[in-house]
């Protein structure tokens, strides 16, 4: 077996041995109750990993997701407190997203800026203008209806729904080979024909779609719309790619490897909660596992 294969799989070995190390050490491991709130706390991080997953495989990133969380959850909550019926609710929270997303592809694409460098601008423009829209004030008053989207087996088949689907798009489908073309050589793939331009601004656009979703989705479980909601989500999306096997330098990873990233970092962090570990310790460990994931990749692209 070579040695890109069995870093393919390493993930998946790295998730089973936690799994079987923590259920071995506590017996809370593996009730009903802790693991519906491991699925629960980590399907948000999952789909945003989702979308993010597309922005780095063509080498890029998008660092407004976070902030893309709160808007998209205050647009969706206000809608609903105003009287609004769910369905054009969500609408309005996705199609926040999708804006957003768009606009970080037109400007990517357009004007040549570095993606780091405009979706910061974006994440920075967009939390702010949460804010301004609530004045800083959480949303509240929604309709009990709305708890049930982010019930443990809601967010569960969310969460594989837009893997199922993002799994389909990457390998199934023609652009899923153009966006690894582009990872792979950008220049390579324009001169034979993909047009670049238009798969990125769609990466980024479906990146933009995930955030929206995960927005609606913290919103409905804070019962709010919380213009503070999703803070730092980007770092935990990143990081769920990359330990997941996907490549920060384009061209190489998979849909079901981010899943397993996400899985990892959310049962690490489940471990470590159960062990009474302080939050400050837990963001060194999770600061350790990222550079190490970050390092093997590095190390494995030469």
């Amino acid at each position: 077996m070579s040695t890109h294969r069995v870093f393919n799989y390493a993930i998946f070995v790295a998730l089973a041995l936690e799994c079987i190390v923590l259920a071995t050490a506590t017996d809370s491991f593996l009730t009903t109750a802790n693991l519906t709130n491991v699925i629960r706390q980590n399907a948000f991080t999952a789909i945003l990993a989702a979308g993010m997953t597309f922005v780095i495989l063509i080498a890029g990133i998008d660092l407004s997701v976070g902030s893309v969380v709160g808007l998209s959850g205050v647009f969706c909550a206000d809608a609903l407190a105003r009287g609004h019926g769910l369905g054009p609710s969500l609408a309005t929270g996705i199609m926040i997203g999708v804006l957003v997303g768009f606009f970080n592809g037109v400007v990517t694409t357009t004007m040549r800026i570095p993606s780091f460098v405009v979706t910061l601008a974006t994440m920075l423009i967009v939390r702010g203008a949460a804010f301004k829209y609530t004045d800083a004030r959480t949303i509240t008053g929604l309709p009990a209806s709305f708890e049930v989207l982010s019930t443990g087996a809601a967010s569960a088949a969310m969460m594989i729904i837009v893997f199922v689907v993002s799994w389909i798009v990457l390998t199934r489908t023609p652009f899923g080979r153009h966006v690894y073309a582009i990872g792979g050589n950008e220049d390579a793939a324009w001169l034979s024909g993909v047009r670049v331009r238009r798969v990125t601004l769609a990466v980024y656009t479906i990146c933009g779609a995930t955030a929206a979703l995960a927005g609606v989705l913290v919103a409905s479980r804070l019962n709010a719309g919380y213009p503070r909601a999703g803070e730092y989500y980007e770092l935990d999306a990143i990081a769920a790619v990359v330990v997941g096997g996907t490549s920060l330098f384009g061209g190489r990873g998979s849909i079901w490897g981010t899943l397993a990233g996400a899985l990892f970092i959310g049962i690490l962090n489940n471990g470590l909660n159960l062990y009474r570990v302080s939050p400050y310790d837990q963001m060194v460990v999770k600061g350790a596992v990222l550079l190490a994931a970050a390092s093997l990749d590095r190390w494995r692209t030469g």
